[in-house]
């Protein structure tokens, strides 16, 4: 039997997509990427913001057609769509056979089965929201192989006026550390080079289980384990960033000098409107003392326009602090408004037209930014990871530690060596295009 994995939405849910893989694959199931020829149709979704929600019911629309056209015996829905609207999907789109809740992905051999057996009209498996649900079968790695996501912990005690993750994963509860380490471990013997730690909030990994923020002494272990090279830190709420993780980033030689810290605003007003626990002079500080402590970081933030309420004085607030911030990347989303959130129930909604002009701008301020930034980097050694080559052509593709993948820049190499994805070769910069950056080899390989 073949099956077809579709995963939409964040990263986060990428690392379930890939446990799924894992325990299919150990249950002799086969892959394909053709919607013609899958026996069986996996759609993982997401429901974030109004995007990903219409996005992911869209697909879910266009893979039910193969129930009648193909050769699709089974349809099952998975993630955050399949939690947070199980009913409806069940009641709107009855060619789905199964769904399974956020926390009850490792049912989902089982729930093959019995949809195969067709013993069942529809099955669904839907756990405690604030379950964690343990994999022993590894993970099949889809990111090409040389990064991975590493996620710490689940769901989220944040609160945020506009969001609905809580509602979707649950009370925040971080994976014990022996059970990451070991999976880090599995993934670099599979040749996974780069670990990318997320979470709904990696800064608190360790407080619930451990009475204390353990990230710190997360990295410190990751950092021993041979093979890993880079690891990377993502979704770092600025208050619980403390000297001790900012000590660890600065004298871990694995530990990227990058940080994801999403601050969604910087006017007072429109931050507690939001449920944030920062402010602008507080945000302003931890950048700060970030840049004096790591001159060479690089940040990543991203904002909301258009929140409800936003004035234009905020909107001009916000403006100047990227001016002054001068971050290093940066993306804005125009406010979702997401049911059953306090932020929808909010007065002043601001006009969607509106939203995305504010958002234009801030962009087009940003673009100035960054475009400098990489112009400044002309002259520098850099290490970097080949991710690929550029067909009938002496150039690789590659990223800095600067870069995430998929959604920070690249860096183009020039080069007649021969190099293999994954190779970390230091690459001198020679030039910048828009948010990319040119360069040539410069020594031998790293490795």
């Amino acid at each position: 039997m073949k099956i077809l994995f579709i995963s939409l939405g964040c990263d986060k849910n990428l690392v379930d997509t890939e446990k799924m893989l894992g325990l299919l694959g150990s249950e002799g199931f086969q892959f394909t990427d053709s919607e013609e020829e899958a026996d069986i149709i996996v759609i993982n979704t997401c429901c974030f913001i109004g995007d990903a929600k219409e996005e992911s019911v869209n697909t879910i629309l266009d893979m039910a057609r193969y129930k009648e056209e193909g050769n699709c015996k089974a349809l099952i829905v998975t993630g955050c769509l399949a939690q947070r609207y199980q009913q409806e999907i069940l009641t709107e789109i009855p060619e789905v056979d199964g769904i399974l809740g956020t926390t009850s992905y490792d049912q989902i051999a089982s729930m093959v089965k019995r949809i195969l057996e067709k013993k069942e009209e529809h099955i669904s498996f839907f756990r405690d929201i604030d379950a964690l649900p343990k994999t022993e079968k590894g993970r099949i790695v889809t990111t090409g192989g040389y990064y991975a996501f590493l996620k710490i912990a689940e769901g989220c005690d944040k609160r945020c006026t506009y969001c609905i993750i809580p509602s979707l994963r649950g009370h925040y509860r971080s994976v014990p550390m022996e059970d990451l380490i070991e999976e880090a471990k599995d993934l670099a013997g599979k040749g996974v080079k780069e670990l990318i730690l997320v979470a709904q909030e990696t800064t608190l990994y360790g407080s619930d289980l451990y009475g204390k923020k353990m990230l710190p002494a997360l990295l410190k272990e990751l950092a021993k384990i041979p093979g890993i090279q880079w690891i990377r830190i993502q979704y770092c709420y600025p208050e619980e960033i403390t000297d001790e993780l900012i000590q660890v980033i600065k004298e871990e030689d694995k530990v990227c000098h990058y940080l994801d810290i999403p601050i969604q605003h910087a006017s007072d007003a429109v931050l507690k409107r939001m449920g944030r626990r920062t402010t602008q002079a507080e945000l302003k500080a931890i950048i700060g003392k970030l840049r004096r402590e790591i001159p060479d970081i690089a940040i990543r933030t991203t904002l909301i326009s258009g929140f409800p309420g936003e004035t234009e004085e905020d909107h001009r607030q916000l403006m100047e602090f990227v001016d002054e911030m001068e971050f290093e990347r940066l993306g804005v989303f125009p406010y979702s408004l997401e049911e059953d959130t306090p932020a929808a129930l909010m007065p002043d909604q601001i006009p969607q037209e509106l939203k995305e002009e504010r958002r234009d701008q801030i962009m087009e301020l940003q673009q100035e930014i960054a475009f400098q930034k990489a112009e400044d980097l002309v002259g520098e050694v850099l290490e970097v990871m080949i991710e690929g080559k550029v067909a009938d052509e002496p150039v690789y593709v590659g990223r800095t530690y600067m870069d995430s993948p998929n959604v920070d820049g690249l860096i183009f190499v020039n080069g007649d060596r021969e190099l293999l994805s994954g190779d970390f070769v230091r690459v001198r910069v020679t030039g910048a295009s828009e948010y990319d950056l040119i360069g040539e080899i410069e020594d031998e390989s790293a490795q």
